[in-house]
């Protein structure tokens, strides 16, 4: 398999990335993933958040990198 193909599927069948997502909302990313892995424990991080390395197929990342609201005092 090329570098430049993203496996899509593991031996099970299973989706193990879901490149369809990029761009939407984090609400909008969990309803796609969670309509295809139920089961999935969705876990919302800043880009650049370091990682354990460990794998566990019921986790699914997603990192964002947007501010979407202006930071204010209050």
């Amino acid at each position: 398999m090329s570098s430049s193909t993203e496996q899509v599927r593991c031996a099970g069948g299973g989706k193990t990335s879901w490149p369809e997502v990029v761009g939407m909302s984090v609400e909008e990313a969990k309803k796609v993933i969670l309509k295809d892995k139920p089961d999935a424990d969705i876990v919302v991080l800043p880009v650049g958040s370091p990682v354990t390395l460990d794998l566990r197929l019921d986790r699914v990342r997603i990192f964002v990198d947007t501010v979407s609201q202006t930071p204010h005092v209050g």
